[in-house]
């Protein structure tokens, strides 16, 4: 049996909700939401979609390293916003700077809100390992 390897980045709600950033089983890494935080745990950007994209982004980058791969290796992304009208061509500009010559499948979902009151983005995502 595959048990899978694990990333975390050593915050405290890892723990406290049971779950863990990245999971890589049979040469694929399935990302948990990735969101504006430092690696203290402290939130970043509050109010300010660009900062928040910026600092989500830098997250997932953590979890992929953690796994020795690159956004290269995303196969999917999928990116949650609280106000997907006000900050959708922002988002999408960010993520095109991000993602580069790379195509990943891609879904942007307009939600009421996230897990955080001041959290605007979310990012989750599906890699491989080869």
């Amino acid at each position: 049996m595959n048990h899978g390897k694990t990333y975390n980045h050593g915050v405290a709600w890892e723990e406290g909700f049971g779950v863990t950033q990245g999971y890589s089983v049979n040469g694929t890494i399935y990302i948990s939401g990735q969101f504006s935080h430092d690696m203290q745990g402290v939130f970043v950007g509050e109010g300010d979609i660009e900062t928040q994209t910026r600092q989500t982004l830098e997250n997932l980058d953590r979890v992929l390293a953690g796994f020795g791969v690159t956004r290269s290796n995303i196969a999917e992304m999928e990116v949650f916003l609280t106000n997907p009208q006000e900050h959708f061509e922002q988002c999408v500009s960010m993520y095109k700077e991000y993602v580069g010559d790379h195509r990943p499948a891609a879904t942007l979902i307009g939600v009421s809100g996230l897990a955080f009151p001041h959290q605007l983005i979310e990012i989750r995502a599906v890699a491989h390992t080869n």
